[in-house]
């Protein structure tokens, strides 16, 4: 799950258009629990573009006091495993994996084949600076800048 009603889609370079579009009946719904692999085969333009998944989410925010709030809860059903993600950034890239090769090893030497992982990026909105409606990434001098993010990790 995805704790966002919209994400930011992307022109062919995957750089954000400036929009912010609801998820809602898109393969970007993941306000409930589904498989990504469900929907990333999908004729949506904006999957095309990133080959899967490599969007940023506009995150679901109640308060605006700093305080990291859930963002995103991933489960593994077969382990029980659940990672859910807390952070006070206003936004959330997740990318599926689409640009691994097998070229990339691990430390085991095991290969990262193609989308055989995910990262989830808690951040501002990339290109913000070139689009006003998007919040602001200006830190003025003498200004401090903190955000907190949390990696909760779960077993059953």
């Amino acid at each position: 799950m995805i704790y966002a009603d919209q994400f930011t889609p992307v022109d062919k370079s995957l750089i954000p258009t400036g929009e912010l579009r609801g998820v809602r009946s898109t393969p970007f719904d993941f306000t409930h629990p589904a498989l990504i692999e469900a929907r990333i085969e999908d004729s949506d333009e904006q999957l095309k573009f990133g080959r899967g998944y490599d969007h940023n989410w506009v995150l679901n925010t109640k308060v605006d006091d700093g305080s990291p709030q859930l963002a995103v809860r991933v489960t593994e059903p077969k382990s029980g495993r659940i990672l859910e993600v807390l952070t006070a950034e206003p936004g959330l890239q997740f990318y599926s994996g689409n640009f691994l090769d097998g070229t990339v090893r691990s430390k085991g030497s095991k290969a990262y084949e193609y989308r055989s992982a995910l990262c989830l990026e808690t951040q501002h909105f990339p290109d913000s600076p070139n689009h006003p409606n998007f919040p602001s990434t200006i830190l003025q001098p003498r200004k401090v800048y903190r955000s907190t993010t949390i990696f909760r990790l779960i077993t059953r």
